[in-house]
């Protein structure tokens, strides 16, 4: 966490609505504007204007602003990025469309792989060659490099990755590479992957160092802007990015390597939920995120989030793994659809509802917004059951129009099924929460995870309005929905630790011929550079290291991960450390293989800021009952008819407050629908908790 924090800012982007959040020592304030997709910085200074100004602050005031983004991710999907080429070793031009010779689904014939970020024209190679060793095979043609500069130059090329064979044993070629296209290509933006991905496994290393090479100039562009406009308005504080993993880092780590921010906003949102989960002693908990433009759901298991070394960008099946393009980078593992409040309904060729991926973003917006959107989202279905007011929407920065969304919805799902407006709204959010509902039961079945025995906790802007149905769904009796659950991606990068993890290759044996001198050289580097890195952050506070291993048995195929003991590591540790991976190996498949041999092919090094255990939430008063402040009309879509709903307001309830549902509990940035299925009270620190009953 930022140490000796004052006054500080968070922003996150999201493909719908930027959430602004202000904390001073007295008070959180949130706002909530519109997303400007072609100038991203618009939206965030207008926000970031609005929030000082409702404390009387102002830039000059802030001590800390932290920023997430998906910017990166959209860039990918929408190949928006730069024009990249790819330089690899001569005989391997086009190992990304081989990748790993699998197919995600071997039945399918009509299988569809995930395009290419750079095509094959762009695709070149060099004679050269190191082996797995790094002992140079074939030495680097620099005649053959400088050929290339003027057909770089002639393809109009701004960014380039360059990808050689067993460049993480040594990466002497690419360094000599990148530093002649730099001299002769000033304006180039270039990644190696031997810094961007250091580890074995070429499709995957290729992937990631493409896809950093990809996004480097939009996300450099954007994020200079981005200082010029704070600098330009006094800001003097520290500026963080957060990570897909979790973390905080510089702006100029950032820009070096900003493949690592491709899921910060929903990363924001784990920590959120991961905090919560901590202040209310829950062990196991489902995270439910769900913004304008996606749905994220994420497994929590003693107060930490999954974490990976993977993640899919831009798959062609939703829940296929192997269908998307693989980055290996820090992340926080969760799954990920496009079921958010901007999502479109359409019918498909067999007359089905279907809902998203494909979303109506911030311009134009669903219809309901007015901004010209006249494709039906899942927002103008809220607003025509009755579970949105129109009035006030987003904090008060808008106001809805419930006439758009109800001819939207007439027009292109109604009429064709013969479907009133209500009854086609009724059917998208109906199919929106059993969407979110199916990635949950995959994502808890791929962990070995029985999902009806967690807690939900569900944040974002549109979570609340549809948690209610989609734990019913998932058969979860508790469901929390926490104070500023509306912005909760952005309130979870104020509790983010600065942290840089550094994963390279250095295959070893545990045996008589395990290196132990080139294990303590590697993992003290990797220590100094991760510890650079941070410090680069401006953070002056005791930093923690954290190593590990990925081990297996000699022969297979994939590694689990074994925590390294402190301290420099010696020969005469390898039997614990054998011990230790048979442990975590039984955990994961309940057996070991006697006397197989044993080898750890990565190493990763952690440095980051101590994180202080949050207080836990204050208990919850006795019930009380209280009285809604109106009634509004629902359709409820079951009977076919309006019954009319009680309507609580969440800042004037107190703690210990009950509400029987069904029932509406609205607030300044979202709305929380309780379900006949369950009640609700307000605990003693404002989070509302849904209970479900015995009997409906």
């Amino acid at each position: 966490m930022i140490s000796s924090p004052q006054i500080r800012l968070a922003a996150d982007i999201g493909g719908t609505f930027t959430d602004i959040v202000l904390e001073t020592p007295r008070q959180r304030l949130t706002r909530k504007v519109l997303t400007t997709p072609r100038v991203p910085e618009n939206g965030v200074m207008t926000g970031l204007e609005l929030v000082l100004a409702d404390a009387g602050l102002g830039f000059q005031d802030v001590t800390a602003f932290v920023h997430g983004t998906t910017l990166a991710t959209n860039a990918i999907i929408e190949r928006r990025g730069a024009r990249t080429a790819l330089i690899g070793t001569d005989g391997f031009r086009d190992i990304l469309e081989i990748g790993t010779e699998s197919r995600f689904n071997q039945y399918d014939l009509m299988l569809q792989k995930p395009r290419p970020l750079v095509p094959r024209e762009l695709r070149f190679t060099v004679p050269e060659r190191m082996d797995a060793r790094g002992t140079i095979q074939r030495p680097l043609d620099e005649q053959a490099v400088r050929a290339l500069i003027p057909r770089l130059e002639a393809a109009a090329i701004e960014s380039v990755a360059i990808t050689f064979l067993h460049a993480y044993a040594n990466p002497a070629h690419e360094e000599r590479v990148r530093d002649i296209l730099a001299a002769a290509l000033p304006d180039v933006t270039i990644s190696i992957s031997s810094a961007v991905c250091p580890e074995v496994r070429e499709y995957e290393r290729t992937s990631t160092t493409v896809a950093n090479a990809y996004v480097q100039p939009l996300m450099a562009g954007y994020l200079g802007r981005l200082r010029e406009a704070l600098t330009a308005r006094n800001f003097t504080g520290a500026l963080y990015l957060v990570t897909s993993g979790g973390g905080l880092t510089s702006l100029e780590t950032a820009r070096q390597f900003p493949v690592r921010l491709v899921e910060s906003g929903p990363a924001g949102g784990a920590i959120f939920a991961a905090e919560c989960a901590e202040r209310l002693k829950e062990d196991r908990v489902l995270s439910f995120d769900m913004g304008g433009t996606t749905a994220k759901v994420c497994l929590i298991e003693d107060g930490k989030p999954s974490s990976s070394r993977f993640f899919e960008v831009d798959r062609t099946a939703r829940f296929m793994k192997g269908s998307g393009l693989p980055l290996r980078i820090p992340v926080i593992e969760m799954v990920e659809i496009g079921a958010g409040g901007g999502s479109i309904a359409h019918l498909d060729a067999m007359k089905r509802v279907v809902v998203g991926p494909e979303s109506a973003s911030s311009v134009p917006g669903p219809a309901c917004y007015g901004l010209g959107g006249t494709r039906p989202a899942v927002t103008d279905a809220d607003v025509m059951l009755g579970l949105i007011q129109p009035e006030g929407f987003a904090g008060g920065s808008m106001t809805l129009q419930p006439d758009r969304a109800a001819a939207a919805l007439k027009n292109d799902v109604g009429a064709p099924l013969g479907l009133s407006a209500e009854m086609a709204a009724h059917a998208v959010y109906e199919i929106v929460c059993e969407n979110m509902a199916s990635a949950a039961r995959v994502h808890a079945a791929e962990r070995g995870a029985a999902i009806g025995e967690h807690t939900m906790i569900a944040f974002g802007g549109a979570a609340p309005l549809h948690a209610a149905r989609v734990a019913e769904k998932l058969g979860i009796r508790r469901l929390v929905i926490p104070s500023n659950a509306g912005v909760g991606s952005a309130v979870g990068f104020l509790a983010a630790p600065v942290s840089f993890e550094l994963v390279r290759s250095f295959p070893t044996c545990l045996d008589d011929t395990f290196d132990a001198p080139g294990v303590r050289a590697l993992l003290d580097g990797m220590e100094a550079s991760a510890r650079a890195m941070v410090q680069d952050a401006g953070q002056a506070a005791a930093l923690v290291v954290r190593r590990t291993g990925f081990m297996r048995y000699v022969g297979q195929g994939h590694e689990i991960v074994v925590t390294l003991p402190d301290g420099p590591v010696r020969t005469d540790e390898l039997p614990a450390l054998r011990a230790a991976f048979e442990a975590e190996y039984a955990r994961q498949f309940a057996r070991v293989i006697p006397n197989a041999a044993v080898e750890i092919l990565n190493w990763s090094v952690s440095v980051f800021t101590p994180t202080e255990t949050p207080p836990p939430f204050a208990p919850t008063p006795p019930l009380h009952d209280v009285t809604s402040v109106r009634m509004r009309h629902l359709f409820d879509g079951s009977t076919a008819t309006h019954v009319d709903l009680p309507l609580y307001d969440r800042a004037t309830m107190q703690p210990g407050s009950r509400v029987v549902g069904p029932a509406l509990i609205v607030e300044q940035e979202t709305t929380t629908y309780v379900s006949a299925h369950y009640d609700a009270c307000l605990d003693g620190s404002g989070n509302i908790i849904l209970d479900m009953k015995e009997t409906v």
